[in-house]
Order: C-alpha cells, then structure tokens, then sequence
C-alpha cells in the first residue's frame, strides 16, 4: 500500500513536472532551462518500476528535441549539448530504476522466506483443552519490516497445561532460528519439570550456550493445570493482562527475572482463576503499540474488547484496536497474542489439537 501510494506520488511529481517545463520552454522562448528535462525521470525512478521510468526518460529525450525545434535553436551547439545531457541522466535514472526494482525483488523473495520460516515454527494452539478456552494470533509488522522472533507454544499432558510467549532480540532469520530453538527448549522442560519456575531455569540453561553477547529472548510461562488458579513465571517478559469475570482488569507482575539465556532462577506467583475470568499474553508488539504522538497503546482500557463473546472475537477486537491506533495502521513490531478463558467445565481433552506427526517434525527441529 504505501508502496503504490509513493508510485502514484512520482508519477503525478515527474508529470507535473514535465507540463511546468514545456510551460516555461515556450512562454520564455528560451532553450536555457532543457536540460531541466532530465529532473522528470530522475523522480519517477525513486519509485517507479523501470518500464515506466523509461517512458518519462524517451519524453523527457523528445521534448528536448522538441525544445530546439519551436526555439529555433536546433543547429547550435549548446542545443546539442543539452539534449546530451538529458540523454545522459535519463539512461543513469533508468539504469537506478532497473538497480532499485532488482534489490526490491530480492528483499522481498528474503522477507517471504523469513515470515514463512517463522509462521511454520508456530504451533497450532487447540481452540480448548479441559476448562480453558485459547485463542492466538500472530501479526507481522509494516510491509518493509525484518521479520522478528516472536513465539508462542504450549504444552499438555494428563495433569498438566502450560503456556510460553515469548520474544528473541533481534530481527531476521537468525530471529526466527532461535525462536524455533526457544520452542523446542520449551518442550524439552516443560515435561520434565515439576514446577514453572525450574521449567525457566532449564531453558535459559539450555539456551545459554546458542546465544552470544547480545542474544536473549524474553519469555512468559504460565500453568493452567489447575482450574481454580494460574501460575506465572517471567522471564524479562511484560506482564500479562488478567481479565475478571466482572470486567475488572490487572496487569499480573511477576517476580522479575532475566531474560532466557542469561538467567538462573526463577520465581513464580499464583492468582486465583475463576470461571469467565481470562488472561492475555502477549509480546512489546502490543505494550510499545504508539500513536502518531508515540504515545503507547493502554492496554488495560482494552479490557472491554478482551470481554467479547467468545477469545477469538475478543482477539479479532484486539487486534482491530492495534491497528487504529498505530499510525496508517502498520506496526513498528511483530506481534504474538494468545488469550486464554476460564470454562470452569473440564472436557480433559483438547479441540482441534495439531496432528502428532506434526507435532513431532516440531519438536525435532
């Protein structure tokens, strides 16, 4: 979109353009302003695919022709000077339009393989399990953004159901490789251990070694095994949003911990989970949502949107009042959400659970 829209800009600026010179051209009767031609294709390549640029090139070449012709100034040889001098900087617009259209192609062959790489790390959370009730969704940001190493995950056994989002500094490929590998960190432990924070403790341990200086990931863990409460654990992550039955919302600080891959210990807190009460994960995609002031989304006046029928109608409102309040409605950073309800019935089985087999292409990779 804002591609087309910076196209329709250069072509109207190159067109205008042109009109304005052969204006002046024959009002002054003067052939001093033709190499002034050549500005036209100049602008139209900023963002125009070469094609076109090519065209305004051959007008611009002809109406300086065209220049020495109704001036009588065709013979003289700053005349051929000029028109040289269009030529020259029409072929060097055309030759940036062809270079400009090339690398654009190409970022954008990378940018599809990155966001299928990261979308295909991401599991399918079931649309229930037990008395919980999930939802989730991933956003990636602006059109000409990197894409990033935002996560989600789950876990599920006869006595257990926990939950991770989290998010890897950085931006690219290498984001989403270690993403993939936060994931399978995530399913190694939260298996084996007995609590949430020593499921922390074993991925940062596990991670520790994969990441330099400067990588981490942040990470929120919460277990739902039991229905009549929540336990969390974060991992430099920002805190959830909980969403009372009543309407009444809270956003649940955890004890502080590093980021994953730096951190040691962890601590959790529990809080009292009832029937209708919900709870929202989510990753800066959302708290450091800004305006066109900067100022940062609110995120607990969108507790009301979080209320709606079912947590996917509440996602779809989230998510529609992320996109209005960010400038043009394109985010400055990718964004994972998953919202999590209370059903108070316990099923123990899950709805729409993903395939084991691929499960299993997940865990291994």
């Amino acid at each position: 979109m804002a591609n087309d829209r910076a196209a329709q800009i250069c072509a109207g600026l190159a067109t205008l353009w042109l009109v304005v010179m052969v204006t002046v051209d024959v009002m002054t009767a003067r052939p001093h302003f033709v190499a002034l031609f050549a500005l036209a294709p100049l602008i139209a390549c900023a963002a125009l695919p070469t094609r076109i640029t090519a065209v305004f090139a051959g007008v611009a070449i002809f109406l300086s022709a065209g220049s020495g012709w109704w001036n009588h100034s065709w013979a003289s040889g700053q005349q051929i000077v000029r028109i040289a001098d269009v030529i020259l900087v029409s072929a060097a617009a055309t030759v940036v339009a062809v270079v400009r259209v090339r690398r654009e192609q190409q970022f954008a062959r990378v940018a599809a393989i990155a966001e299928v790489a990261q979308r295909a790390i991401l599991p399918t959370l079931p649309t229930r399990f037990g008395s919980v009730a999930i939802g989730a969704r991933y956003l990636s940001a602006a059109q000409d953004a990197v894409v990033g190493g935002d996560l989600y995950d789950w876990y599920h056994s006869a006595t257990r159901l926990r939950f991770l989002v989290g998010d890897v500094r950085g931006k690219g490929i290498a984001a989403v490789g270690q993403a993939a590998r936060v994931i399978r960190a995530f399913r190694q432990a939260a298996p084996a251990q007995a609590s949430l924070p020593a499921v922390g403790h074993e991925m940062s341990a596990y991670l520790a070694p994969f990441f330099d200086d400067e990588e981490f990931v942040t990470g929120l863990l919460v277990d739902a095994s039991d229905a009549t409460r929540l336990t969390l654990v974060s991992c430099g992550h920002p805190p959830a949003l909980l969403i009372r039955r009543d309407g009444h919302a809270s956003l649940l600080e955890a004890p502080p911990g590093l980021p994953l891959g730096l951190g040691d210990t962890y601590d959790g807190v529990t809080v009292p989970w009832g029937p209708g009460d919900r709870l929202l994960m989510y990753t800066d995609g959302l708290s450091e949502a800004r305006d066109s002031d900067g100022r940062f989304l609110p995120l607990l006046t969108l507790a009301p949107l979080l209320r709606a029928e079912t947590v996917d109608d509440a996602l779809d409102a989230l998510l529609d009042a992320v996109h209005e309040h960010v400038p043009s409605g394109q985010l400055a950073d990718d964004l994972a959400v998953v919202l999590l309800e209370n059903l108070g019935v316990d099923h123990r089985r899950a709805t729409d659970v993903p395939d084991p087999v691929q499960e299993r292409v997940w865990a291994s990779g």
